[in-house]
């Protein structure tokens, strides 16, 4: 039964492990060397973050990015496993990556925002949308 529980996303095991820490999301930015916004977006699964970010990030929390990783795993398919997806594929060069990984992002962000703007409106799905 303990195989069927529902995994949380790296994100979330991020923002946790912050707050056990007793650390503010600028505060951890800072000591792992990246903008508070960048931050905001790994925790809430917008953005996967690459390996040396991870590492810092763990460091940080007084952690190993393999114990960050053995205990999440997004629980459906989402912009972080995408974007997880794109940075592993050894395929892609490493501009190729980033670059595929900021329109992802982009179509990510614009289709969310229609959606936030239907929902104001009032008038769910439109046709063709």
């Amino acid at each position: 039964m303990a195989e069927q529980e529902a995994r949380v996303p790296l994100g979330e095991i991020i923002r946790r492990q912050r707050e056990l820490a007793e650390l503010s999301m600028r505060q951890l930015a800072s000591m792992v060397g990246i903008s508070n916004p960048y931050l905001s977006q790994i925790e809430r699964g917008l953005r996967a973050p690459s390996e040396r970010v991870l590492h810092a990030i763990a460091t940080s929390l007084r952690t190993t990015a393999d114990a960050l990783m053995a205990e999440a795993e997004p629980a459906e398919p989402g912009p972080a496993a995408v974007l997880g997806a794109i940075a592993g594929d050894p395929n892609l060069t490493a501009r190729q990556r980033q670059a595929l990984g900021e329109v992802y992002t982009a179509m990510v962000e614009v289709t969310l925002a229609r959606r936030a703007r239907e929902r104001r409106a009032g008038n769910g799905k439109r046709p063709g949308g």
